[in-house]
């Protein structure tokens, strides 16, 4: 009966573990750069608000998928999917380089799964 118990006991905490991990809304602000130019870049921040949009869209570029990069330098891979709105912004937007973005979605600590991504308003600073 013990033993049963302990089992029982140690699934349900485990379970809990698996549920804590999941993944969690959250809104980022930042700059799309593809895969292909981020891997690799010293200085991903800097890389990121200077990346051309010309090159994102870029066959190999584009099929490499995005990430966007925060201001303090944390970098949101995107799910295939985010990849696809990623690509449609980038295809629309006027800005030639420095694509700042605000995206809303699901995290689950490797991967940003976008419901919603549109241009950021930027100052003219």
């Amino acid at each position: 009966m013990n033993k049963k118990l302990l089992a029982i006991t140690l699934i349900a905490a485990f379970a809990a573990m698996l549920y804590a991990q999941g993944s969690k809304s959250i809104k980022v602000t930042g700059y799309l750069i593809d895969n292909a130019c981020a891997d690799g870049a010293k200085e991903l921040g800097a890389r990121a608000k200077t990346h051309s949009r010309s090159c994102a869209l870029m066959e190999s570029c584009e099929t490499s998928g995005y990430s966007i990069v925060t201001e303090d330098n944390t970098r949101y891979k995107l799910t295939e999917t985010s990849n696809d709105k990623a690509a449609e912004l980038l295809k629309n937007s006027k800005t030639a380089k420095g694509v700042k973005v605000t995206a809303e979605g699901e995290y689950n600590g490797s991967t940003l799964d976008v419901k919603t991504i549109s241009e950021a308003v930027t100052s003219a600073n």
